[in-house]
């Protein structure tokens, strides 16, 4: 039996800390929670009984000092994630953490620096990577099957700013750097470049306060990225709907295939309608559904593989599909998304496919 993973949680109150936690209850022999390091003020409102026992300490200096861990899971606002990412990395620890990372590429990059040197196991919460229906685009795209990609439209509408309160840090620039798309349009902006697998080459972008709350950030907009074979992608969306709700669906269509993709069609863990040529009398029409998952805990069966993937690099024998460079090249895309929109014009670029 192997030794356990010895983890520190850094953060607790995180609105997606207590899911990340529960995910852990799928590894018990796996992992170990040894030290908390509360953050947010040494806020422990959401820490469950499981943990009461843990040891806690004020910093992570203090806790890297007085207690041996292997690695950190950190969920800490944009402001405080970078320093701590890059204390772990410089002390051999491997990094677990949620995403985005950092209000800007720019201030990320002490961080990026220290896990590049120190060559520590890095995963982040783009828990996208690792769904199956993703994946299978992703096959599809690199075995040529849409031809010529022509156009992917994204949607990503979800709930309106009252139902966290526009005084959330969330929705302060100062502490997350953005609003909508920094927090959740990163998703489909970092899943973009992993199904597709090609660098943008140009940005148009209008964000801006379009619901009924005030607000410091964005609450949504729309963004247009160029891919470098010449194909047009779209995202749309914002914390628009009234109440605690979601809508987001992608379609891909190609000059010899287009597939409807549904990730959060009830009942399923994602619908692919998928639609092709049409040679004689008989058209190509298929559809995959993927089971629905009841793995509880932050994306369930896909953050489960997540923590697998980051848990078998760190032991020497693995990959993460999400890396130091994949979420520098999503927080570039950031950046020029609200300098296109702040400026008015299409900014041409060169961001990298993974």
């Amino acid at each position: 039996m192997s030794v356990p993973f010895r983890i520190a949680v850094v953060g607790v109150d995180h609105p997606h800390g207590a899911h990340w936690r529960q995910l852990f209850t799928q590894f018990p022999r796996d992992i170990e929670v040894v030290a908390i390091v509360p953050g947010f003020g040494g806020s422990l409102a959401s820490l469950e009984e499981r943990y009461a026992a843990v040891p806690r300490f004020e910093t992570l200096s203090e806790l890297l000092v007085h207690l041996p861990i292997d690695g950190a899971l950190v969920c800490l606002s944009n402001e405080d994630t970078p320093a701590a990412i890059a204390e772990l990395a410089q002390a051999g620890k491997h990094v677990l953490v949620e995403k985005p990372l950092a209000a800007s590429a720019e201030l990320l990059e002490p961080a990026a620096a220290a896990v590049a040197s120190a060559g520590v196991a890095f995963q982040n919460g783009y828990l996208w990577r690792y769904d199956e229906a993703a994946n299978r685009l992703r096959r599809m795209v690199a075995e040529g099957q849409f031809g010529k990609l022509i156009s992917i439209e994204m949607t990503y509408v979800t709930s309106d700013a009252r139902r966290r309160g526009p005084d959330h840090y969330l929705f302060d620039p100062a502490i997350s750097g953005g609003g909508f798309f920094h927090w959740l349009g990163c998703h489909y902006l970092d899943l973009l470049r992993y199904i597709t697998s090609e660098a943008i080459v140009g940005v148009t972008a209008r964000v801006g306060v379009y619901g009924a709350t005030p607000l410091a950030v964005e609450d949504g907009g729309t963004a247009i990225l160029e891919l470098e074979s010449g194909g047009l992608a779209t995202l749309t969306g914002g914390y628009w709907l009234p109440r605690w709700a979601g809508e987001n669906r992608w379609a891909l269509r190609g000059s010899q295939r287009w597939v409807h993709w549904e990730p959060s069609r009830p009942g399923t863990s994602g619908v692919l309608e998928i639609h092709g040529p049409q040679p004689q009398w008989h058209a190509m029409e298929d559809t995959y559904v993927v089971p629905a998952d009841s793995t509880p805990g932050y994306g369930g069966r896909r953050g489960v593989e997540l923590i697998a993937d980051w848990l078998r690099t760190a032991r020497g024998g693995g990959s993460c599909r999400n890396t130091i460079e994949s979420t520098r090249a999503t927080l570039q895309l950031l950046d020029l998304i609200y300098q296109a929109s702040r400026e008015e014009r299409r900014i041409a670029c060169h961001i990298p496919p993974d």
